[in-house]
């Protein structure tokens, strides 16, 4: 995490003159798929991380990036993210953790699931309903690790995923500045699904980078392996399976690819390709590692070979930043809108 911050991947997103390196969505998947290809895990936290900086430094007042940015693009602190709830998880705008303002502050009470880092990072921007039913009673506010009120739920026990901790975060008369909310009350909503897009660009590109790391150890496994008397690359069987893993493989990244350069522009369409491209990137790269999981047959089974762990890996992939289910109902609504 520290020699990716050196590179100035703590903050790829934030502006230059907040401390970051100002790039845009479409670097950021170019980053994510590279660092995946040795860990979609670790590349998926750092995402996070970035997700919150760049809240922090679009949405947030002066005090807030003066206060906070120097040490989260430095990644002297880690940020984590907390929007799902363990009753609204596709339906974020149903959460139930309430901040009430009182006097100065805001008292938060609730909880939220399945957050990536808690316990370990030292800021969290935390989705919290300040108003009524509905998306546009949720607001924005950033918790200190420390803050009292503030606890985190044991670890999880993950399938994959394993180099990031995954806990609760809970509230229990959690009291917070008023001065930590970011933006206005109401505008949280707007601030999370206006990350989401390039959330699932970016978990797109980790399924396209670990899907990359799978395909080149079954080629090479291929061209070294022999079978009555042959090496499997001399199978026809499974020269066509190799060659429908990188044809599709190839086929998400330039969608993926395509829906950065919406996002960054703001089309109109932005919101559907980043649903498209994050579908099909994710759906592809679990087929792309499972065949060449099938490819090294009993061998891609063992813990002696990395196909096991890319595939424990990449099937949260298609879960995350909205299931795929999710991401066709978007797809759809958007097409049907004319």
């Amino acid at each position: 995490m520290k020699q990716a911050a050196e590179l100035g991947f703590a903050a790829i997103y934030v502006s230059e003159e907040s401390g970051g390196i100002g790039l845009g969505r479409l670097e950021a998947a170019l980053i994510m798929e590279a660092m995946s290809y040795g860990c979609p895990a670790t590349s998926a936290f750092i995402s996070i991380h970035n997700m919150a900086s760049w809240m922090i430094d679009t949405f947030g007042s002066d005090a807030l990036r003066s206060r906070f940015l120097p040490d989260l693009t430095s990644m002297a602190k880690i940020a984590s993210y907390c929007l799902t709830e363990p009753s609204a998880g596709s339906d974020a705008g149903s959460l139930r953790t309430k901040a009430v303002r009182d006097g100065d502050d805001y008292v938060l009470n609730g909880s939220k699931a399945f957050i990536s880092g808690s316990g370990v990072s030292d800021i969290y921007v935390v989705m919290a309903r300040t108003g009524g039913e509905g998306p546009k009673g949720v607001s924005c506010f950033v918790v200190e690790k420390g803050t009292p009120g503030l606890s985190f739920g044991a670890n999880e026990k993950k399938m994959g995923w394993n180099s990031q901790p995954t806990a609760a975060v809970i509230f229990e008369d959690c009291r917070v500045p008023a001065e930590n909310r970011i933006g206005a009350e109401g505008e949280g909503f707007k601030f999370a699904m206006m990350g989401l897009d390039g959330g699932r660009l970016n978990i797109g590109a980790c399924s396209l980078g670990t899907a990359d790391a799978a395909l080149a150890t079954a080629k090479a496994y291929m061209q070294e392996r022999k079978q009555f008397g042959r090496a499997l690359a001399d199978f026809q069987a499974l020269q066509f399976k190799l060659a429908d893993m990188a044809t599709e493989l190839e086929a998400a990244r330039l969608l993926l690819y395509q829906a950065a350069v919406k996002v960054d522009a703001k089309t109109s369409d932005a919101t559907m390709f980043a649903a498209m491209a994050k579908r099909f990137a994710t759906d592809t790269g679990f087929r792309v590692v499972n065949e060449a999981l099938q490819i090294h047959g009993g061998y891609g089974y063992l813990k002696d070979y990395p196909l096991e762990r890319h595939l424990r890996d990449v099937r949260v992939h298609q879960i995350l930043e909205g299931t795929n289910e999710i991401m066709r109902v978007i797809i759809a609504r958007e097409m049907l809108k004319d």
